[in-house]
């Protein structure tokens, strides 16, 4: 265990060292400088008292003014710090989460009903709003806080823990805007104040400043308090160290919908950005003073065509080239709320930028993989995922050379549960293969292979009745027909089949009797044929064949017409077991996450000139048929 100084950890030295043993060390090799952080094993020990931290609140000033009252917006922040006495003046970094979860939230916010009559897009107009049947509407779910666990566990290992409210929420002024530059901006605002470039000051209006901090910031949180540090790190400002986002957003229009279709994230069916606004608010706020923001956000954010316009983009983070803070990815593989997408696109661009950077998933959903979650590495060493983030904040924060970024790039929670490491995310030993769709009669169950499909030209169709059916009806019995959806299934696999990256399904299609319908398709495993375990999702993707040539154009289907569909599905890293059959399933409107039209509408499929391609590592060698 060795105790560094406050000057070695700033960059002079570490001739002033002490290494502890049993007994005191000699007069001679105390050193002079001040008592500083201790660290054992490459990570910072809980040696500060926690109960005599310095606890303060704050109000930094923003160059907002999201309500529009003539006055720049303050936002609120809380911090817990080593007391100086203890430290004996030097400077400590910070740890920062910033939130619109703190207080005062509406906890039964009406949710539009996801039933309509017919699809929006259907002959609306644009922004000309939803025909919903009278059936009641929904309501939120308590979205809860994290626990107060930061404090606790870092401020005794020398550092600063900050949680901010976010802009429009909890004590901060303004109003919230779920997502775009203003919220961005807001968070800023408090690193920015942390290394003396914004004003701050105390609940009488007394100016405050934070003279003992060194500057340097790293942000974490999870789902919307790990999106605001996606967020800030794209400002490139100067403080900011490393990130760590849990769970978190890279591109609002990920999350509220894909291809052009209007898709609610996991278990919110009919939330969108106003609604959240409504819930980070609070009632009296956002029924109040915020009530034609909130308003603003419901007419720009388009339920009816879907498209990717400047108010997405203005919610959109996926361009790294100002970041300049390393970035630790941590992400569920089975998160349904913040989608894979999230990860693998925010991922995809650091990687582009050479931002240093580290990856965790896991298997579970949303949230993190639990501090417990241990990851043995090809030296034999183990680490606990809360050591693993202790560590990355220490070398980042306090330059403690810790050989955290000599180690793999990726760690992966595989389906036993055992974490294992790679060299990077995707496998870089992946390549796409091509599974066609295949089937001899117009009703019969298809097939995939990697071969040349059956002669001749089928057509199958089936009927939209999602409204009614729950997906995982309609994923079952793959060998049976069935009039709603179509299934085809490979032979059983010879060996075990790792899918790494984004699958693709591309489609030829029509429409019959509608200008427009849900697209929606289930990569399922299917397990040995005969198996009665129910299958398992795998992945899942959506499209709005209007915008068969992008997200931002809405072009009209010819009813009848065959049209090609090419589009990703959620980014995954899964392993098919050998016995297994790979299944993909193609239906229209999806219970859990599409808007619910009225059923009847005909799609018809071309199998012969549709194919899946997976990211299969070994490539097509490892199929065997």
């Amino acid at each position: 265990m060795r105790r560094l100084p406050c000057l070695a950890l700033l960059g002079v030295g570490l001739s002033g060292a002490l290494v502890l043993s049993g007994a005191p060390a000699p007069a001679a090799a105390q050193p002079s400088a001040a008592p500083g952080i201790v660290v054992r094993d490459g990570m910072t020990q809980p040696v500060f008292s926690l109960a005599d931290a310095v606890e303060e609140r704050v109000y930094v000033q923003t160059p907002l003014d999201t309500d529009h009252d003539g006055r720049l917006d303050r936002v609120a922040i809380d911090i817990s710090r080593p007391r100086e006495t203890a430290t004996q003046g030097f400077k400590v970094p910070v740890i920062f989460e910033h939130s619109p979860y703190r207080k005062d939230t509406w906890g039964d916010v009406p949710y539009p009903s996801v039933l309509v009559d017919d699809l929006p897009q259907n002959g609306l107009t644009r922004r000309s709003g939803l025909r919903a049947l009278d059936l009641g509407v929904q309501r939120a779910e308590a979205k809860a806080n994290l626990p107060g666990s930061l404090d606790d566990y870092y401020v005794p290992r020398g550092y600063a823990v900050v949680l901010g409210q976010s802009v429009g929420t909890g004590d901060s002024d303004g109003c919230p805007t779920s997502g775009d530059q203003a919220e961005t901006l807001g968070t800023k605002a408090v690193i920015d104040w942390l290394n003396g470039r914004a004003k701050g000051y105390d609940a009488s209006g007394a100016p405050v400043t934070a003279g003992w901090t060194t500057g340097a910031v790293g942000m974490t949180g999870v789902s919307y308090n790990g999106t605001l540090p996606n967020q800030v790190a794209t400002t490139g400002v100067r403080g900011l160290k490393t990130i760590v986002p849990v769970s978190a957003i890279s591109s609002w229009y990920d999350y509220y919908r894909a291809n052009g279709l209007v898709v609610a994230p996991g278990t919110y069916q009919g939330e969108d950005t106003d609604i959240l606004a409504q819930f980070t608010a609070g009632q009296t706020r956002a029924e109040g003073r915020c009530a034609d923001e909130i308003a603003a956000l419901t007419a720009e954010q388009d339920r009816v065509t879907g498209d990717y316009s400047e108010f997405w983009r203005d919610r959109d983070y996926l361009d790294a080239r100002d970041v300049a803070a390393s970035v630790f990815v941590v992400h569920g593989l089975n998160d349904w709320n913040v989608k894979t997408e999230h990860f693998a696109g925010w991922w995809d661009e650091l990687a582009k930028r050479h931002v240093p950077r580290k990856i965790w998933l896991h298997q579970g959903g949303h949230g993190g993989p639990g501090s417990n979650a241990s990851v043995t590495l090809p030296d034999g060493r183990t680490w606990t995922y809360k050591q693993t983030e202790n560590r990355w904040f220490d070398y980042w924060l306090w330059d403690v050379r810790n050989g955290i970024m000599d180690e793999p790039t990726a760690v992966l929670q595989r389906e036993d549960r055992v974490y294992t490491t790679y060299a990077n995310w995707p496998d870089p030993g992946a390549r796409e293969v091509a599974l066609k769709l295949a089937a001899t009669t117009a009703t019969a169950p298809g097939t995939l292979t990697s071969g040349r499909p059956p002669k001749g030209k089928v057509e199958q169709s089936f009927v939209d009745e999602g409204r009614t059916i729950h997906p995982d009806t309609l994923v079952a019995n793959p060998d049976t027909a069935s009039a709603n959806r179509l299934a085809y299934v490979s032979p059983a696999l010879g060996q075990n089949v790792r899918v790494s990256g984004r699958p693709e399904m591309r489609l030829r299609m029509a429409i019959d009797n509608k200008p427009d319908a849900n697209l929606t398709v289930y990569l399922v495993d299917y397990g040995p044929a005969g198996s009665t375990a129910a299958p398992t999702v795998v992945t899942r993707g959506w499209m709005d064949p209007q915008n068969r040539k992008g997200p931002s154009r809405t072009e009209p289907v010819r009813q009848g017409k065959l049209y090609d569909y090419r589009w990703t599905l959620e980014p995954k890293d899964y392993v098919f077991q050998a016995g297994h059959r790979i299944g993909v399933v193609v239906f229209s409107s999806d219970q859990e996450y599409t808007l619910l039209p009225l059923g009847g509408t005909a799609l018809r499929v071309a199998p012969h000139d549709s194919e899946l391609r997976l990211p299969m590592v070994g490539g097509r060698a490892v199929l065997g048929f």
